[in-house]
């Protein structure tokens, strides 16, 4: 006997957004651009984002920090091991203070880059009322993962992400 596979009808996708506004996420996470790099790293990886907005004082977003430049600045470290010595004096146990420091105490070495030094300062930027099509090939042009909505006065409203946009696309009966 010979079965033969109807494939299913193909329903075409459509985007259900209208303008940049509809594809955003709203009140998007960002970072001051005089944070700290250990501070970026903490807010990408707790919320599994993988950039954020850079805003100054304002509001306005001034660049971009994704992980990707994270990863970059990391790699350009050069940290050299200091030797360590084979025996202390109890003086430099202690605190300047007199206070002993327990047993096992290390020091941690404090990364001091700010997100201004790491930032992609380019902003791709669109308004809310921006048609979703235009939001789109923006960011085909751009070739960027995602664009900034910033309202009139130029304070940061939303981001659109790739992911954003493919949350729009659905078929007719769904």
């Amino acid at each position: 006997m010979n079965a033969t596979l109807n494939p299913p009808a193909r329903r075409p996708l459509a985007l259900w957004a209208e303008t940049a506004g509809d594809l955003m996420m709203p009140n998007p996470v960002s970072v001051r651009d005089s944070a700290t790099v250990r501070e970026v790293l903490t807010l990408l990886l707790d919320r599994g984002y993988s950039a954020a907005p850079v805003i100054d004082q304002a509001g306005r977003p001034v660049g971009v920090l994704s992980r990707s430049d994270l990863l970059i600045h990391d790699r350009e470290q050069v940290e050299h091991a200091c030797p360590l010595p084979e025996f202390y004096h109890r003086s430099e146990l202690t605190t300047p203070a007199g206070e002993r420091l327990p047993r096992g105490f290390q020091v941690e070495k404090v990364e001091r880059t700010l997100v201004r030094d790491l930032m992609t300062p380019a902003i791709f930027s669109v308004q809310p009322e921006t048609s979703a099509a235009r939001v789109i090939n923006e960011m085909l042009s751009l070739k960027v993962h995602r664009l900034f909505v910033v309202a009139r006065d130029g304070v940061l409203v939303g981001v659109i992400s790739t992911f954003d946009i493919l949350r729009h696309l659905k078929t007719d009966n769904s």
